[in-house]
């Protein structure tokens, strides 16, 4: 069995912040991905599956794409931590809570993985562009699946603004490294970055134009 890459082992070493994105990451996402299934109002299985599926599905893509070992594999902690999040919100009654608790929750999640993909693609080399690329993958991907899982409509196919705060994010991070700024104020800044427009598009609506449109 192959040995999972640490955030804090790679080549090129990424601050703590970056090891405690990656987590945050996981555990927001699953949050998302267990309310997903709290609003069609399916068992407890699917509350594990869809957590999972959220929590560690972009960071999977993204490890297979850059011919890294995957993040989980041989490890407890972030499946542990899937499936805690899946525990809690059946626990606290998440059909209760607002709607949009699922997309601040996602939010979240976009902005801390958008950095830590990055984060790990430049660790092992791969050039600058395609690290926010795999910034974006990492933190939009599981969602997407998440959605069709749940039979929501993709985010891919709606205005409003996702992708392109999570492309911030990552470029925010990528364009600071390459600066020579340290990984602290970098991630901490990129993260805060593609939550910030992410934010702004769920409480004002805030959309990109459509082709065409009048």
């Amino acid at each position: 069995m192959a040995t999972p890459i640490s955030p804090l082992a790679l080549p090129v070493p990424i601050e703590p912040v970056l090891a405690a994105l990656d987590m945050a990451g996981v555990a927001v996402f699953a949050v998302s991905g267990a309310l997903a299934a709290a609003r069609i109002k399916q068992t407890i299985v699917t509350f594990a599956f869809f957590a999972a599926v959220t929590g560690i599905g972009g960071g999977t893509l993204r490890d297979l794409l850059i011919g890294a070992p995957v993040f989980w594999v041989g490890r407890s902690d972030y499946l542990g931590v899937c499936l805690v999040a899946a525990a809690a919100v059946w626990m606290l009654r998440a059909d209760r809570w607002q709607l949009n608790a699922l997309l601040w929750f996602d939010a979240v999640g976009l902005g801390a993985y958008s950095v830590l993909g990055a984060a790990k693609s430049l660790s092992l080399g791969v050039p600058p562009l395609p690290a926010v690329v795999m910034g974006v993958l990492s933190a939009t991907f599981g969602g997407i699946v998440r959605d069709l899982l749940a039979g929501e409509p993709s985010i891919l196919l709606r205005k409003e603004i996702y992708v392109s705060a999570s492309a911030l994010g990552a470029g925010v991070y990528v364009g600071l490294t390459l600066l020579g700024v340290a990984a602290w104020p970098a991630g901490l800044a990129g993260a805060a970055a593609g939550f910030g427009l992410r934010a702004l598009a769920i409480r004002t609506g805030l959309k990109l134009p459509g082709y065409r449109d009048d």
